[in-house]
């Protein structure tokens, strides 16, 4: 058992703030410059290759954000109910660190897929809202990311605050299977899936390659931006820090050529 405690030790030691501070530095250039790579791709392919819709002509186009959106919104709580138990259970410091982080963009991709969603149904329904399994399953997502944002600052003490935002990030999941399934347990007037593991898309090639490459970027966007907010996180929990602290004084010896 001595040799699961040294690799429970070291994996300890690499989730440390000073360490995800500084690993994590290495990830930023690269996921900049794909996501910028993969974002510029999907919305020219999209917007001006990829051929109108039969039924509902070049308003169709914005699933070049809505999905992606969408998918980000739904993938982020999950993140962040994991990472609520990781900081509940072995009290790890850096998954609560990231889920602070985590909370703030996923709602914002949240809102984005809501407003978006509302451009598409006008065109689409006659209507930007209904009453929909689908859309207020997603509005209640938003509701929950911002009851997590505000159970961290609720509390003077941060660590109640952060254990109150966990618990209700893990209570909240049971409303990711509504929103995936919404669409075939209800009559909804909300599309199917659009990708599946177990079926082909339900659109041509020319439409979804381009949605695909979208997904990725904003996949790769969201782990960038998480990142550096996780790491401007870190800063100003461990600003007392030895290991902070010298590493102001390094970039201010940079920033003045000494």
């Amino acid at each position: 058992m001595s040799w699961l405690k040294r690799m429970w030790q070291t994996f300890e030691q690499t989730v440390s703030p000073k360490h995800f501070y500084r690993i994590s530095g290495a990830f930023i250039p690269w996921l900049a410059i794909i996501s910028a790579l993969l974002i510029s791709l999907g919305t020219v392919w999209g917007l001006a290759f990829a051929p109108p819709d039969y039924y509902q002509g070049n308003s169709y186009r914005i699933i070049f954000i809505h999905v992606p959106s969408a998918s980000l919104a739904m993938s982020a709580y999950f993140a962040l109910a994991i990472c609520g138990v990781i900081s509940l259970v072995w009290k790890i410091k850096t998954a609560e660190m990231v889920a602070r982080a985590i909370a703030g963009l996923g709602a914002v991709f949240c809102f984005l897929a809501l407003v978006t969603g509302g451009v598409w149904g006008k065109p689409t329904w006659g209507t930007y809202w209904v009453w929909d399994a689908r859309l207020t399953s997603m509005l209640i997502l938003l509701f929950l990311y911002l009851g997590v944002i505000a159970l961290y600052n609720a509390y003077e003490s941060s660590a109640t605050g952060a254990k109150a935002a966990a618990i209700l990030s893990i209570v909240g999941v049971i409303n990711l299977p509504i929103i995936k399934y919404s669409v075939v347990w209800w009559n909804t007037l909300h599309q199917g899936a659009t990708f599946t593991l177990t079926a082909k898309p339900k659109m041509p090639a020319e439409m979804w390659m381009p949605l695909l490459v979208m997904m990725f970027g904003f996949y790769c966007l969201f782990a960038l931006l998480t990142l550096l907010k996780t790491r401007n996180i870190i800063l100003q929990r461990e600003r007392r820090s030895q290991w902070v602290k010298e590493l102001v004084q390094q970039h201010t010896e940079q920033k003045h050529g000494l």
